[in-house]
């Protein structure tokens, strides 16, 4: 890529790892897209100390990456659940998982994400051109906003 975006007050990288940068939200996102909403069903699976659960739990519905909802049947019980913000980061979280799988652990993780439609793994997380046609790093540029379509 031939120049970095060198302001930082201009790029959503920042803001974005201020929000969720930390080990325990991926977990804490994780769990919730894997069907979790109650707070002892994230404190029992992830093995996370209450107090920094709360503590993440707390930031996610602040940056409003997640909701927390009194249950109806019960007033004492909530439940976090993704906003719409907080879906979508399951690209980001799938792309992490992926290149975890093949730099870390080496090999698929199990179970596998699949299309319900057709039963199959899902692809690898790809960049792509807004024409759809896939894309690596060396056909990227950093370009201000207003020189976008224009050739040259």
């Amino acid at each position: 890529m031939e120049k970095l975006c060198d302001n930082l007050e201009e790029c959503g990288l920042p803001s974005a790892l201020e929000m969720v940068g930390d080990r325990w939200s991926f977990m804490i996102l994780r769990a919730t897209f894997n069907g979790l909403c109650h707070f002892e069903e994230f404190l029992n699976v992830l093995g996370i100390a209450r107090n920094i659960l709360a503590n993440r739990l707390s930031r996610l519905v602040e940056d409003g990456i997640m909701q927390r909802e009194q249950m109806a049947d019960d007033r004492r019980k909530v439940e976090y659940r993704l906003t719409e913000k907080g879906v979508d980061l399951l690209p980001a979280l799938l792309a992490l998982r992926q290149w975890g799988e093949k730099y870390g652990l080496g090999v698929p993780s199990n179970p596998v994400l699949a299309d319900r439609r057709d039963n199959l793994a899902i692809a690898p997380i790809r960049i792509h051109a807004a024409d759809g046609r896939e894309i690596g790093w060396h056909e990227l540029q950093w370009r201000d906003k207003s020189e976008l379509g224009k050739q040259g």
